[in-house]
């Protein structure tokens, strides 16, 4: 399968949809997006949304956040998310490689993700990747609209 990853700059139809499309195998909890809310998350600076595309269109995303905070700019790899169709098909290592290659160059010096434990497999993906299990717990305030 030939991979392509790549930055999406522009909140398409076709981005819209492949969100539509990929949310709900991320989150049963997820909300579907409306056009502004693509726009809002892909055109803010601090967001960087990649997509991997192949013959068959957009099959995977992962959107890079950095964080100007007073210990240094930090990168965060939230919601990524592969087309059942394409898993076990290095995609999500693609894009994974490629936000690893763009935090440094816009000055993050570290990168975080979080991942339930009863994801083995991406689990596995991130250590071969050389991310590193933190001891830490994260905690979650939920805000009910």
């Amino acid at each position: 399968m030939d991979v392509r990853v790549e930055v999406s700059r522009e909140a398409s139809r076709e981005l819209a949809d492949a969100f539509g499309r990929l949310l709900p195998q991320l989150s049963a909890t997820a909300k579907p997006l409306d056009h502004e809310a693509v726009e809002r998350m892909a055109m803010r600076d601090a967001n960087t949304v990649l997509v991997t595309r192949t013959t068959h269109g957009i099959v995977g995303t992962l959107t890079l956040v950095l964080l100007p905070l007073p210990s240094g700019l930090r990168a965060r790899v939230e919601d990524v998310v592969v087309d059942a169709v394409a898993r076990s098909q290095c995609v999500a290592g693609a894009l994974t490689q490629e936000a690893l290659r763009n935090a440094p160059a816009a000055g993050a010096r570290t990168v975080d993700l979080t991942s339930r434990p009863d994801r083995a497999a991406a689990n596995r993906l991130y250590e071969r990747l050389g991310f590193e299990r933190r001891q830490s717990t994260v905690y979650r305030f939920t805000i009910d609209r």
